[in-house]
């Protein structure tokens, strides 16, 4: 993850946190040296909440849902078993 910031800090240096969230990634804000809140660029927070595709629908929307298998199990003679 990124840098740790203290509160006091991160007040003072807002701009350049926001800055290194866009840049760096996401920062992390502690409060009384415990980890207290992540400050991060807009676009990985849009990625977070992008919703999430059922399974069901990621199959349907694949560009091979049209393709024909051959789903038939291929039947075989059975091997003999071999004596170690």
């Amino acid at each position: 993850m990124g840098k740790m910031w203290a509160l006091q800090e991160a007040k003072h240096k807002l701009g350049q946190l926001v800055e290194e969230a866009q840049t760096e990634g996401p920062q992390i804000i502690t409060k009384r040296g415990v980890e207290a809140a992540v400050v991060m660029s807009y676009a990985e927070y849009r990625k977070l909440k992008k919703p999430r595709q059922g399974l069901v629908d990621f199959f349907r929307s694949s560009p091979l849902m049209e393709v024909e298998l051959d789903l038939q199990r291929e039947v075989t003679p059975e091997r003999e078993d071999i004596e170690l």
